[in-house]
């Protein structure tokens, strides 16, 4: 039989809730974000953070805009001790932020717990203990009530710890750990059971914290979960009901999402989603969701280059280049189709519209990122991508048809060298492909003349060194200096494109001409620039005759 055995696992079983409304709920508001980076994220990192690297993090939490902030578990590690201490006798603690901490439900640890506390303005002492079948029956070996007396005795532990310290302005929390594996008749009875000794008023609430320790199920499954337990649960105007989801299933930003829908208004979770295993709620993206529905997330992102950095400095843990919102790739696009589709929509987009730009979910710039990280060039890229690196880095607006030519030679540069084509190394590619191009026609003088719909042009041109003079007439000066170019030169092409335009990244007012010709069958571009578009038309016409004769002189040999 094979390794891989499905059978050893169970289904998880739905909640029956038929009448269930939270699917037609739509989130329309922040709830109260607590961040567990300094706890929850800390103890899952092989190397635990030193007091330095959580000074760092807490001042990112900060600026960030937590107003809850979970420090530690001070009475199970010293470093997190000495953290706290540091945190209320160095009065780092913005008079906005409420630090909070955590203890199991045991009394030695909940005395440690409230030592680390003293002469704090205010805080929240977060009572837990585990009430899952798993962990009541294989673990701790304890019937129903056996859980119940250990929350009941650590909440009165809690409660004594207060009043014993009233300077301090308490606010108590209880999580029934692995509250997803206990049935849900027993969550509402011990979390009641603890709110009988704790006595919260609307005035003055206590936040039940309902943990997905280890996803089990689908999203909706724990939407059930809240939604009933929210139904059920006594007092509950004066509870906050609380999530904390991790990502075994790789769903802890969709279930906490679903929760807040279920009727939960707050959440525990981390910058970029560290914690243990596949690790917690990732806040970046699930505050940035809102954002892209046009809610204010209450938290700031704007930096998001600074999260990354402070973040991987404390926990020693990369950032993966397609992590949501954070990730450098994020809004990066190499295929040729979505870079079109990009380069368009921006080239339409005007300040104070709504967003609304293929493939980019969010202004790039609003989490501190640029344009320039939008469209990157590979083997895989076309027109669009190298269109918009020339117009966004160097201000080449290409016509279409030389965006389809140029995007040929650089897909070629692409596949020779198997890697990304640089913006730097596109322009070198068009440099001298089509600027550094020598002719062997140069434009010495020239003079037109208008009469009536004609134009009549002189103009004194070099041949390879040698000067002659050529005359012209056509409806226009490029018809007039096609016609003295084709007569003297005794060639015949025929102009098949055409643009203009100023070049927009220039220190002065030049402009640049693209001219496209045909001969025997085949296509030869001509780009000058000029300060005289005039001039620049002329040198651009040029540079193409020039490249038909040399072709044909390569012919001829």
């Amino acid at each position: 039989m094979s390794r891989y055995n499905h059978t050893k696992y169970k289904a998880f079983q739905p909640v029956q809730l038929p009448d269930r409304s939270w699917p037609d709920k739509v989130i329309n508001k922040a709830p109260t974000w607590c961040s567990v980076d300094l706890r929850d994220g800390n103890q899952a990192l092989i190397e635990p953070m030193s007091v330095a690297q959580k000074k760092k993090m807490f001042a990112l939490l900060v600026d960030v805009g937590f107003k809850e902030i979970e420090v530690g578990f001070p009475a199970a590690s010293q470093p997190d001790f000495d953290f706290v201490r540091w945190l209320i006798e160095e009065n780092q603690i913005p008079d906005d932020v409420t630090i909070q901490v955590l203890t199991q439900a045991r009394t030695g640890l909940i005395q440690r717990s409230f030592e680390s506390l003293k002469g704090a303005k205010k805080t929240i002492m977060h009572l837990y203990n585990s009430t899952s079948v798993v962990q009541r029956e294989k673990v701790f070996k304890l019937d129903k009530a056996g859980i119940i007396d250990i929350a009941v005795n650590g909440a009165k532990d809690v409660l004594r710890g207060a009043q014993a310290a009233p300077e301090t302005d308490w606010f108590f929390q209880y999580s029934p750990e692995s509250f997803t594996g206990t049935e849900l008749d027993f969550a509402v009875e011990i979390c009641d059971a603890v709110t009988d000794i704790w006595q919260p008023t609307p005035e003055r609430k206590v936040i039940l914290n309902l943990p997905a320790t280890v996803e089990a199920a689908t999203p909706n499954v724990y939407a059930d979960q809240i939604e009933w337990f929210c139904r059920q649960v006594k007092n509950r105007d004066s509870v906050i009901i609380s999530l904390h989801t991790h990502n075994d299933r790789g769903c802890g930003v969709a279930a906490s999402e679903l929760g807040l829908m279920a009727g939960a208004e707050r959440v525990e979770g981390t910058l970029l989603g560290n914690g243990e295993r596949t690790g917690n709620l990732d806040v970046v993206i699930m505050g940035m969701n809102m954002y892209s529905q046009g809610i204010d997330p209450e938290l700031d992102f704007s930096d998001m280059d600074r999260i990354c950095s402070v973040v991987k400095e404390c926990t020693k843990i990369d950032v993966h280049p397609r992590q949501a919102y954070a990730g450098s790739l994020v809004f990066t696009a190499f295929s040729g189709s979505h870079q079109d589709a990009i380069k368009k929509c921006l080239n339409l987009y005007k300040e104070g519209e709504p967003w609304e730009i293929a493939y980019l979910p969010i202004d790039p710039r609003d989490v501190g990122r640029t344009y320039q990280d939008v469209i990157r060039v590979n083997s895989q890229s076309g027109k669009g991508g190298v269109a918009y690196v020339l117009d966004n880095e160097y201000g080449y607006q290409l016509p279409r048809w030389l965006q389809i030519e140029f995007s040929r030679v650089v897909q070629k540069a692409a596949e020779d060298s198997g890697q990304e084509i640089s913006p730097k190394e596109i322009w070198q590619l068009f440099e001298q492909r089509y600027l550094s191009l020598p002719s062997p026609l140069v434009l010495k003088t020239f003079t037109i003349e208008k009469s009536g719909d004609k134009e009549t042009v002189s103009a004194s041109i070099t041949l390879e060194g040698q000067e002659f003079h050529v005359h012209g007439q056509g409806s226009g000066m490029l018809a007039a200096f096609t016609d003295a170019l084709q007569s003297t030169l005794d060639i015949e092409f025929q102009v098949q494109e055409y643009g203009e335009h100023a070049l927009s990244q220039s220190s002065t007012a030049e402009a640049v001409t693209y001219i496209q010709l045909k001969y025997e069958n085949e296509r030869f571009t001509g780009i000058a620039i000029n300060e005289d578009i005039v001039t620049s038309s002329v040198n651009a016409l040029l540079n193409a005759v020039g490249q038909i004769m040399r072709a044909r002189k390569k012919m001829a040999a």
